[in-house]
């Protein structure tokens, strides 16, 4: 088989954890360690470490609507982006989110000519539901949605009750059901990896452990949980319950619980990235709660499973799909009485907890490994009838609409060229105007420096003048001061001659 390159895209990927971001984490792990190329493109994030990952991931714009959805929302158009993933070659695009990834891959479709597969691995509706209040608006999110979906020319879904929910939503096409898989080894952790995982919690050996792994919202089931702890509680029972993860409705949910009294017996941990904790935690649990029908593959159920680690779950559910009773696990009605009287019959049988955790492991688990396994061969059998034609009519309408907007982000990139040309011809121009202002300014500097040194010698000439000048008056000064007392020297030799001439006669006459 030739070695593809394959493109996957999803709104969330690490640093946000879900159970999606964990799939396209693994799809690109085991595509690329076993059987091509892989590339991921999702949202930028800005504490985003991806030189973790085994393969590049390309990050394209985002806003920040995090307190509003818990993720950040991705702007897939940009130029750029589409540039490079137009180069990277790509033999198929595989979307697992039907909205902003999807537009993107659509997009990328039309530029590239290469088929898409997308995943459907979240009930949407209830996402809508619980991000957008207006009633109009959900349909039409949910008609914007199936849209998005029903162009690709592939459709998985994670489950038969994922289908389901699919088809509740509008979806009218075929679909394939293509199971996620687990990224833990089956069988149990070392028991000292236990031990130090678990150490800062008060966890008694004697009492049994009951586990949550997920995000902390109460479309969750979370209710149903503490509600039937509750009932365990005031009938004497003992016991612990750990909720591991984040999320919108954690601070309400640990209020909730607080309010019923629970607080000695339940632990709230932050969310936990490291797998290996995370798997030492379904270790050390006798049961796993997971009365969840949001959920439409229940990864973290398959997780408890390869741990050997058995739920307890909503009968009829997605995440309850391919569970006997009693054997790979306990199914009850979606309320908290229906839980409690479950609890209540295994809590004090923890070998019959650790059969049906045997059994989990036995008929539920399966690895990434075979999952992507499977997913890629089935991407050869895509590719194939994408060429034989087989998927043209559900590309009909991106061959207007996603084809004029491929023109308009090249028309915005050639603009932005031309920006970025004009820019860097301003700055040059204005470089210019500063070398020759510089250059100016270093000539005047220099002629002021050489005027200065000019006046510098004329100061130096006319102190020299002065200094002449003073010494030829002190000179005259000398000269006059000498032909004075010479001139008096004669006028009195002169009067003396007279006075003399004057006594003469008068002693002539005596």
């Amino acid at each position: 088989m030739d070695k593809r390159k394959i493109c996957l895209i999803n709104d969330s990927f690490p640093p946000a954890i879900d159970g999606v971001a964990n799939a396209v984490v693994n799809y690109g792990t085991y595509i690329t360690k076993n059987h091509a190329e892989a590339v991921v493109v999702t949202p930028f994030y800005p504490d985003a470490d991806d030189s973790v990952f085994p393969f590049p991931v390309v990050r394209y714009p985002s806003l920040d609507i995090t307190r509003s959805v818990g993720y950040r929302a991705g702007l897939p158009f940009d130029a750029e982006v589409l540039a490079r993933l137009e180069g990277e070659g790509f033999d198929l695009i595989h979307s697992h989110c039907p909205i902003t990834s999807t537009m993107l891959a659509r997009t990328l479709r039309s530029r590239i000519d290469r088929p898409i597969v997308f995943t459907y691995h979240t009930k949407f509706d209830i996402d809508i539901a619980n991000a957008i209040k207006s009633r109009l608006i959900q349909e039409e999110a949910a008609r914007i949605l199936v849209q998005n979906i029903s162009a690709c020319d592939e459709v998985w879904t994670v489950s038969r009750g994922a289908g389901e929910n699919l088809r509740h939503l509008g979806y009218e096409g075929d679909y394939l059901v293509m199971p996620n898989g687990v990224d833990f080894p089956k069988g149990r952790a070392d028991v000292s990896a236990v031990a130090e995982a678990t150490k800062e919690y008060d966890l008694p050996e004697d009492l049994p452990v009951f586990l949550f792994v997920g995000r902390m919202m109460w479309y969750k089931g979370i209710r149903i949980i503490l509600d039937a702890l509750k009932t365990l509680d005031g009938k004497g029972f003992d016991f612990r319950m750990v909720f591991v993860g984040g999320g919108n409705d954690k601070d309400e949910i640990m209020a909730y619980c607080s309010s019923l009294g629970l607080d000695e017996k339940v632990v709230f941990t932050p969310p936990i990235r490291d797998r290996a904790v995370i798997r030492a935690w379904y270790c050390r649990a006798d049961l796993f709660l997971f009365p969840s029908t949001f959920d439409t593959n229940g990864l973290v159920v398959r997780e408890a499973a390869a741990c050997a680690l058995g739920s307890v779950l909503v009968r009829g559910s997605c995440a309850a799909e391919d569970v006997e009773d009693g054997v790979s696990g306990v199914l009850i009605e979606e309320n908290a009485p229906s839980m409690a009287a479950a609890l209540e019959k295994l809590i004090g049988e923890r070998e019959a907890m650790r059969r049906i955790g045997e059994g989990a492991q036995r008929e539920l688990y399966i690895s990434w490994e075979d999952a992507v396994a499977n997913a890629y061969a089935r991407y050869g059998t895509v590719i194939e009838k994408y060429r034989a034609g087989d998927y043209a009519a559900r590309r009909q309408e991106d061959k207007d609409i996603y084809r004029t907007l491929g023109e308009v982000i090249d028309r915005y990139n050639l603009a932005r060229e031309y920006q970025r040309l004009a820019r860097e011809s301003t700055v040059l121009y204005l470089a210019g105007i500063r070398t020759g202002i510089e250059d100016e300014v270093e000539r005047m500097r220099a002629m002021q420096a050489e005027d200065t040194a000019i006046a510098a010698m004329k100061l130096e000439e006319l102190k020299s003048r002065v200094v002449r000048a003073r010494a030829e008056v002190l000179l005259g000064r000398e000269r006059l001061t000498q032909r004075s007392q010479g001139l008096r020297e004669e006028l009195r030799a002169r009067l003396r001659a007279a006075l003399e001439d004057i006594r003469r006669p008068n002693d002539r006459f005596m």
